[in-house]
């Protein structure tokens, strides 16, 4: 079993405490993404993507307290609660312990807080962040876990989780509207119809179960994501968290399928454009783009050119590759290195000044 101490904090050097403070952080996180599917986006999008905007750019290890490959559970808590924790979990420590997430003290420090996805919202990246269950697969217990929260905005699939519950008789879209939500869904009508402006707090199921790709229409991650922005900004004076996941990069890679890989790894790239554009003009707002893991073992191969990548794969599984982290703003010079993938949570406590 690997082993590490990355879980405890160590002292902050005097020129991180010196750093200005980020009033907002906007964490992407596009799952499986390697170096290899940053090049094959860039190259089949005519040599050009927003990530080359960054100047900050490091390395994280991705691997979890179990196994040297990490799933998207470890990884993504490793970035929400600063811990190395075993494959499969969401929210909770080795011991199956719970541990508050940057989500959860944002939320305690009256920020406003956001999760988008174009998986389902209860998949393991976005939940988290926002739940604790010592399994990835107990959906609907993640489920019941965001209505002990009080995020802002939340978007993306699953909406029979909420609604249409095997382990008990919760409807859960009724509670968060008790609880002063406007609640809506993909059946009702098009997540760009949404007016968010003048609502209290917004959850929004785009598909029943698992969204669609790209490739195949779905059309909700910029929308979602420009408003979710302007949402959250003016939901409170302290700022906000938002974290939005590229979710589908990682299913390319899963399914050895390189067009599909390409397709969300560039929609990705220009969810990536809207929220550095944002943070450029607003001047308070840290960004930080990452991946949980690489999936695929991908490889650019020979008889690719511009606009049109031949790649390959070594696996249908994760890898444990090394991964790249960029950010701009505030605090964002802390992210170059490399480093644990542990780090990113207590970086960005750093950014906000929560230390």
């Amino acid at each position: 079993m690997l082993t590490c101490n990355s879980s405890q904090k160590t002292t902050v050097p005097s020129s991180i405490r010196d750093m200005p403070v980020a009033k907002n952080i906007i964490l992407l996180i596009g799952d499986g993404m390697g170096i290899s599917q940053i090049s094959a986006g860039l190259y089949a999008n005519k040599n050009s993507l927003n990530l080359e905007r960054f100047k900050i750019v490091g390395f994280h290890k991705s691997y979890a307290s179990n196994n040297l490959i990490p799933d998207s559970a470890s990884g993504a808590t490793a970035f929400a609660c600063g811990i190395k924790t075993y494959t499969g979990a969401i929210g909770v420590g080795p011991d199956s312990v719970a541990v508050e997430s940057i989500l959860e003290e944002a939320e305690s420090r009256n920020k406003a807080t956001g999760l988008i996805a174009t998986s389902s919202i209860v998949h393991a990246t976005p939940a988290s962040f926002i739940a604790h269950q010592v399994n990835r697969a107990m959906y609907e217990a993640i489920a019941a876990d965001f209505v002990k929260t009080d995020i802002d905005y939340f978007v993306g699939g699953g909406l029979k989780y909420f609604e249409r519950r095997v382990l008990d008789d919760r409807d859960l879209s009724v509670e968060f509207r008790k609880k002063g939500y406007t609640i809506s869904n993909f059946l009702v009508e098009e997540f760009s119809d949404i007016d968010v402006f003048g609502i209290k707090k917004l959850g929004y199921y785009t598909a029943d179960n698992q969204p669609l790709s790209a490739e195949a229409g779905r059309n909700y991650l910029i929308p979602s994501l420009q408003k979710g922005i302007q949402f959250l900004k003016l939901r409170s004076k302290e700022g906000f968290f938002l974290m939005a996941e590229g979710s589908q990069i990682d299913w390319g890679g899963h399914a050895n399928n390189s067009d599909f890989l390409v397709t969300e790894m560039i929609e990705f790239d220009k969810a990536i454009g809207i929220a550095l554009s944002f943070a450029e003009r607003n001047k308070e707002t840290l960004v930080i783009v990452t991946a949980d893991h690489e999936c695929g073992g991908y490889s650019i191969n020979q008889g690719s050119k511009m606009g049109k990548i031949v790649g390959a794969f070594t696996t249908v599984n994760h890898t444990a590759d090394l991964i790249p982290v960029f950010a701009f703003g505030p605090g964002a010079e802390q992210f170059s290195g490399i480093y644990e993938n542990t780090e990113i949570y207590h970086k960005m406590r750093n950014a906000f000044g929560f230390d």
